[in-house]
Parts: structure tokens; C-alpha cells; sequence
């Protein structure tokens, strides 16, 4: 059986190409069940965020699978395959299995070692295995994948470096003021880069947001995503000298926070004040920042701290990269034991059952021979068996512990015409089909 991946992604497809090609969880059962009724599909998994929709599948015949999630893909996106095709990469055993793990830790997203994706993966596994889409080997797949993407982001540490505007805001302020808590931010502005950076400070301690914008009513439906306090934004400079940071992030083409203003804020500051301007062009005069008890920085400083950590995730990555090189041969082990002990056992068995048959024949041909005789020719026929199924039994011993251990299996399988145990009757029949279980969640 051979693992296979197609999909597309947010480098290899415009968003309008990828809006299309999306599986919502109301018709996510019948689109599982399509995809695992397609010929040699005998278990999947459908991953689909944002950047990303890809097919994950066990297949016993390569071609024809590749060509049965391609149309299923093209049937859902209503683009014609000709359409489709040179937005879809593919990945075949080792390179599908490496790719998944890169994927659940991080390293294939659009933000290098963000850890949001390990929980999609998560999500999207446990859904389609409550639908009955997945098989043994896509369990186990997914299952590693979920434990590599964890044990990266503990070894590694890859996501504790802010790599975004927003975030490095929020690790600039704790490094200002070492604990965010009982602290108060102003956010000026109500575009989404500021909603971005009041959710990170929140979320790592800040107490209290107040929230001012040209249009007040915005300022107040802002605020109340927080439990904050809306003020025009006339008056902010009244509420300034008590706050401990401010953020300011407007689409004005002037400075909204000038000198002169903010002096008047200063000279009565008994705390330092923090000031980050993320706007650009800029929302605050630099002179604010030659002020008593107040920090000011800007874009470019914020840019910095990202340029220095998204290095610092690279590092990292290399580490992942290392980690996730060491999983593959684990997974592919236990792949290929999946074929290499069944395919010896049959390969015995068969060749067992034609010397049996063989010794009766040559026995009912010959005068009536002694116990003794019989035994001599029986050894030589075992010991000619033997030799001949020794090398080739080492050897796939050997190359089970390769990633492409089972695929030796399988050649070894189809030039004996052996049929294994639990691989043959399945492949006959078939499995159960998708779409009687219920979904849990």
C-alpha cells in the first residue's frame, strides 16, 4: 500500500483558486465518502485551513489513485482538471510522510513554526477517522504526525519567537515592563493590525483597554470585544497620562499623537508611559520619544525584533528539520513490518506446500522406500528450501528497516503471487464504506 498527498497551497495557489477548493464540516461526510469510493482509495484524510487543502491517502495502486483524488479535487473546486492541475503538488511515500510532519510542525506555514496548524491537523484527522474515511496505516500516520509536531515545538521551541508585527508589540512592552499584569493599554485606532496586537496584550496579562478612534462608534463596538472603555478621540490625550502603553495604528496622513500635545501628557506622568507606532506613515511625532518617562517605537524598531526572531525560527527549523528526519525512519519501520512479516510467513508457507506436494509425488512414484530414505530425501528437500529462501529473506529483513522496506515487500509479493494474510481478503471485498458512523466531536 502507498501513501500519497495532493494539494495546494497558499504558495502555489491565489486565494481565489483556493476559496474554491474548501470542504465544509456540513458536506464533509459525503465528500469523504466520494473520495474513499474512488478505485485503490483505501483510507484518507482531508486537511483543509485558510492556506491549504490537501488529500491524504493509502492506495494500492499509485496512478490510479493520484488520478482519483485529482478528479475528487476537481469536482469539488468546479474547475476542470486542466484548471486545476498546475495549482496541485504531489508527494509519494517518503515524500508524503515528510511532508505531513512538516506540516504539523509548523514548517510548511505561511508564518515559519507557527503552531496554530498542529491543532488543525488535529481536528482534521480526528473528523474524518469518527467518519470512517481513515485505515490503519492513515491512522498511524496522522497519529506521529500529531506527537512530531508537539515534540518540535517542546524541543525546539520554535514558537517563542514573535515573528509578526503584532506580537513583537506585545514582546517589546514585556520587555518594558517585565509583567504585563494590572498594566493599561490605550489603543489608538481600530484597524485590524491594532485589534491583532489589544488580543496579544490581553492574552498575556493587561488588564484594562481603552480604546479610541475617529469614528466613535467603531471605538466602541472595539472596546466591547474586550470589556473595554471607548473614548472620542478628542479626548484621548485626557486619558493618556494613565495609561501604561499606547498603540497606535491609524490610516491618518498626519501625526496624531504630535509633540506639543503630548507634552502636556508628560509633565504629569508618575510612571513611564511606552508608545508603540505601528502605522505607516507614522501616527507619532519622533520628538515624543526625547520625553521624561516615555519610550517611543516605531515601525522599523518593531521590524527589527521580527528580522532578529525570524532568524532565530530558521535555527530552529534546521533542529525540526533533524527531528522530523529521525520519525520518518521510525514511521517507515513500522510500515514496512506491516508487509515484510506476512510476505515471509507466505513466502514460506507457499514454498512449504510445494515441497509437501512435491515429496508425496516423488514418493507415490518410487518403490516402497524405508523410513530412513524417506527421511534422507525429506531433509534434502527442506535444506534445497532453505538456501534458496534464505538470501532473499535476510535481505527483506534488511530493507524493512528502510523507507523503502515495503516496497520490496510488495515486489517480492507480485513476483511469487503470494497471497498474504488480511492484505488479499481486503483488497477483495473491500472495507466498510463511509458515511453509517456518526460524528463525534
Amino acid at each position: 500500500m502507498y501513501i500519497l498527498t495532493v494539494g495546494l497551497n497558499h504558495r502555489t495557489a491565489p486565494v481565489e483558486v483556493r476559496e474554491k477548493l474548501t470542504f465544509p464540516d456540513n458536506n464533509l461526510e459525503e465528500s469523504l465518502a466520494q473520495l474513499k469510493g474512488k478505485k485503490h482509495i483505501r483510507g484518507c484524510t482531508v486537511l483543509s485551513t485558510c492556506n491549504r487543502t490537501e488529500v491524504y491517502a493509502a492506495v494500492t495502486d499509485v496512478d490510479t489513485g493520484l488520478a482519483g483524488i485529482k478528479q475528487f479535487l476537481s469536482d469539488a473546486s468546479s474547475l476542470s482538471l486542466n484548471e486545476i492541475r498546475d495549482y496541485l503538488y504531489v508527494h509519494t511515500l517518503y515524500d508524503a510522510v515528510r511532508h505531513i510532519f512538516r506540516v504539523a510542525s509548523g514548517l510548511d506555514s505561511m508564518v515559519l513554526g507557527e503552531t496554530q496548524v498542529l491543532g488543525q491537523v488535529r481536528e482534521a484527522y480526528e473528523t474524518c477517522r469518527d467518519y470512517g474515511a481513515t485505515n490503519p496505516i492513515i491512522n498511524t500516520l496522522f497519529q506521529q504526525a500529531i506527537t512530531v509536531g508537539k515534540r518540535v515545538r517542546t524541543e525546539t521551541k520554535i514558537d517563542q519567537n514573535a515573528v509578526s508585527i503584532s506580537y513583537a508589540a506585545v514582546e517589546l512592552a514585556k520587555q518594558s515592563f517585565k509583567d504585563l499584569k494590572g498594566k493599561t493599554v490605550m489603543i489608538v485606532g481600530a484597524g485590524k493590525m491594532s485589534q491583532l496586537t489589544a488580543k496579544h496584550l490581553v492574552y498575556h496579562g493587561v488588564d484594562s483597554v481603552i480604546v479610541t478612534n475617529r469614528s466613535y462608534d467603531k471605538a466602541v463596538c472595539f472596546a466591547g470585544e474586550f470589556g473595554g472603555t471607548a473614548v472620542r478621540f478628542e479626548n484621548m490625550f485626557k486619558y493618556m497620562e494613565n495609561v501604561d502603553i499606547v498603540i497606535s495604528s491609524t490610516a491618518a496622513s498626519d501625526y496624531v499623537i504630535t509633540a506639543e500635545k503630548m507634552a502636556k501628557v508628560a509633565v504629569n506622568l508618575t510612571h513611564p508611559i511606552f508608545l508603540m507606532d505601528i502605522a505607516v506613515p507614522r501616527d507619532i511625532e519622533p520628538a515624543v520619544g526625547e520625553m521624561e518617562n516615555v519610550e517611543l517605537t516605531d515601525i522599523d524598531g518593531l521590524k527589527h525584533v521580527v528580522d532578529a526572531n525570524l532568524a532565530e525560527r530558521e535555527i530552529k527549523a534546521q533542529e525540526a528539520e533533524n527531528i522530523i528526519e529521525e520519525e520518518i525512519g521510525s514511521f517507515f519501520k513500522w510500515l514496512s513490518s506491516l508487509f515484510v512479516v506476512p510476505t515471509i510467513k507466505s513466502l514460506r508457507d507457499k514454498a512449504d506446500a510445494i515441497k509437501e506436494n512435491e515429496l508425496a509425488r516423488a514418493f507415490n512414484r518410487l518403490t516402497p522406500l524405508s523410513e530412513r530414505e524417506q527421511k534422507v530425501i525429506g531433509s534434502l528437500a527442506n535444506s534445497i528450501v532453505n538456501q534458496l529462501l534464505h538470501d532473499p529473506i535476510v535481505n527483506l529483513k534488511e530493507y524493512a528497516t528502510t523507507h523503502q522496506g515495503h516496497l520490496y515487500a510488495e515486489i517480492l509479493q507480485n513476483l511469487f503471487n503470494l497471497e498474504v494474510e488480511g492484505q488479499k481478503k481486503k483488497e477483495e471485498v473491500g472495507q466498510k464504506p463511509v458515511g453509517i458512523h456518526s460524528h463525534k466531536k
